[in-house]
């Protein structure tokens, strides 16, 4: 094995500046660009941007219908709560004298089947 042989700084210079004169004539050998399929490229791109702001506003619309739905029916649920206790709460407030009232008619009731 050779032994390592260290480069100069002249050296190293000129083997970049080959490098960067390979890669300039790499550039300038690129065909240039057709404006067609460059047109053609940012239609694309924006087709597909628009495609994809249509399905976030679809879902956006989804979610607040979900939304919506869900509230509907939380509402109904409350309402037929609120409905219930209402009833039962009718149902059962008797006042004092309304108490009186049937006790004592149940008290006639009971002595005109006896006598």
């Amino acid at each position: 094995m050779p032994p390592f042989k260290h480069q100069t700084f002249q050296e190293r210079a000129a083997l970049a500046t080959q490098a960067k004169l390979a890669a300039l004539e790499k550039l300038r050998a690129k065909p240039p660009v057709d404006e067609a399929v460059v047109a053609e490229r940012i239609a694309a791109a924006a087709a597909k941007e628009a495609a994809l702001a249509e399905a976030r506003e679809a879902k956006r619309l989804a979610r607040e219908e979900e939304i919506a739905a869900r509230e509907r029916v939380r509402q109904e649920k409350a309402e037929a709560e609120a409905a219930a206790a209402e009833k039962k709460a009718a149902v059962v407030v008797l006042t004092e004298a309304e108490k009186k009232a049937a006790r004592d008619a149940r008290y006639a009731a009971r002595k005109n089947r006896k006598g």
